[in-house]
């Protein structure tokens, strides 16, 4: 008869037969990890006497001892100081872990649309190899003005979802009262549509970032991009000088820690909602 317990009830490692093995992380700058005991989500900003900082999407930092008690993905790790454990897996500019020879995926039918090229290319340079991994295809409208049209032509459904980034969505603003009325209509069951307070995608990218100390306010009546050219001192004669100076604005862009808080929750809101499976 075969013993199932095994012959040796004193051999060594019996405790952690079976058990799961957790892994050693190296704690690295913009690390994102969640705490095991109370699910607070944060990136690493720095690992000093034992303990790492971590900072969550909303700006808010909390100290934690090094060692266990964390996770990623899911998965129980260890956090290690930053140097002596080599870090194995890269992250992508949104902090994700990057997936190594990922093939190309056909895209999903849902959609993420945005106003502009410009928030397009922002959301692209932060998010691009997250949507790609998931499918997930950025469009733009050219004005949240446009969106009607679009939904008359190609109406979503439960297996094509539309995900909408709105520019200056507070309460009185003429896009508050367009997507409003959208949610209101016939489409607005597989419709979400969020959006971040600033006039444009611009401001969503921190003033530290571009080592200023706060973003120029222009008087009303002056078109915003132009004003913000002069201000700075930039050419703003034409649509190429804007388009110019965005460019220069976006290559200060390297992670989600260059873009504030009021965007990064909204645009995960959207990918989560495109990438839902259909029940």
């Amino acid at each position: 008869m075969d013993d199932m317990y095994g012959s040796d009830v004193l051999a060594a490692g019996w405790r952690e037969r079976g058990a799961k093995k957790v892994r050693d992380i190296a704690a690295e700058r913009d690390l994102v990890v969640e705490v095991a005991d109370d699910g607070y989500c944060g990136a690493v900003t720095r690992v000093q006497g034992g303990n790492v900082e971590l900072e969550d999407y909303n700006g808010r930092k909390r100290v934690f001892p090094l060692g266990g008690g964390f996770m990623i993905d899911g998965e129980p790790v260890r956090l290690m100081p930053p140097g002596p454990v080599k870090q194995a897996t890269r992250r992508t500019a949104s902090g994700s872990f990057a997936v190594a020879d990922q093939r190309a995926r056909v895209a999903l039918p849902s959609r993420i649309l945005v106003e502009g090229k410009h928030d397009a290319e922002l959301v692209e340079k932060v998010w691009g190899a997250d949507l790609r991994v998931e499918g997930v295809v950025v469009e733009f409208l050219q004005g949240l003005d446009r969106l009607d049209e679009l939904l008359a032509v190609e109406p979503p459904s439960a297996e094509r979802r539309y995900g909408v980034l709105v520019d200056h969505l507070v309460a009185g603003s003429k896009e508050t009262r367009i997507a409003d009325a959208i949610l209101r209509g016939p489409h607005g069951q597989h419709l979400k549509i969020v959006g971040h307070p600033f006039i444009d995608v611009w401001q969503c990218v921190k003033p530290q970032t571009l080592g200023i100390r706060s973003w120029p306010e222009i008087p009303r009546g002056t078109d915003w991009k132009t004003g913000i050219c002069q201000a700075f001192g930039w050419p703003h004669e034409s649509q190429g000088d804007t388009g110019r100076a965005w460019q220069f604005i976006l290559s200060k862009v390297t992670t989600y820690r260059d873009l504030e808080p009021a965007l990064l929750g909204r645009v995960e809101e959207l990918i989560d909602f495109v990438t839902e499976p259909t029940a």
